[in-house]
């Protein structure tokens, strides 16, 4: 094991970089010209809480802040080593986390899902919001049917939700993995809500799953539309 491997592998190291990327996120939230789209899209959000707020693996270290301060939220964290540094930057947003490894499959038992999901639904059922990425485990772009089953048996709709910036740093990875810059504009786009019957059959849940990755695809479009625009994406709205 290489000494970095190690190193990153501390306690204390691991809490000093949770810390330190809140507060990096909170900078770079705050020092971004923000445009809503649709404008009353929080407030759409309130209304219909509790939700299940999605959004693309990568590309979610924003959505910490889509929550108003006044309400609860819960988000799902990996076991991973990694995911000690992400729930530590999450608690310090004011979120508080679900540490299980995901399951994107008709399959909620394997990786601790089984946890996840029943602790998601437990979330719901407390007027708690959720929040969990979309993806295929390792697969960008490609949702799943996790977040369809906790649609399907909670019967709290799915909120698919985009941020963007205009100045960024792209990383070389599978999930593309966006690392946002403040000094710019930044854009939140919220698609409709995404309901499943909870007596969907197969055929059903596969719609409600191409939903919810057309629905995020479009949503990410059209953030990045408005913050890489000369107009704001005014002209493209």
């Amino acid at each position: 094991m290489s000494f970095l491997r190690q190193f990153s592998r501390w306690p204390w190291t691991q809490r000093l970089s949770g810390v330190c990327a809140a507060h990096y996120l909170r900078f770079v939230w705050n020092a971004n010209r923000v445009r809503i789209e649709p404008p009353d899209a929080i407030e759409r959000m309130i209304e219909r809480m509790p939700i299940i707020m999605t959004m693309w693996h990568g590309q979610h270290f924003l959505t910490p802040f889509v929550k108003p301060k006044d309400k609860r939220a819960k988000v799902l964290v990996s076991r991973h080593r990694d995911g000690e540094i992400n729930a530590i930057a999450a608690s310090r947003l004011g979120i508080e986390t679900i540490r299980a490894s995901g399951s994107h499959g008709p399959d909620t038992a394997g990786k601790g899902g089984l946890y996840g999901f029943n602790a998601l639904i437990r979330a719901l059922e407390e007027g708690c919001n959720v929040a969990m990425t979309a993806d295929v485990p390792k697969v960008s772009r490609k949702a799943g049917r996790g977040i369809v089953k906790v649609a399907q048996v909670s019967g709290r709709p799915i909120v698919p939700v985009a941020i963007a910036t205009q100045r960024r740093v792209v990383l070389d990875n599978w999930d593309r993995t966006t690392i946002n810059l403040p000094f710019g504009r930044s854009a939140l786009v919220a698609g409709a809500p995404i309901y499943v019957p909870s007596d969907a059959n197969e055929q059903t849940q596969e719609s409600a799953r191409l939903a919810v990755e057309e629905a995020l695809n479009a949503a990410t479009d059209r953030a990045y539309e408005i913050v890489d625009s000369p107009d704001g994406g005014k002209g493209l709205a």
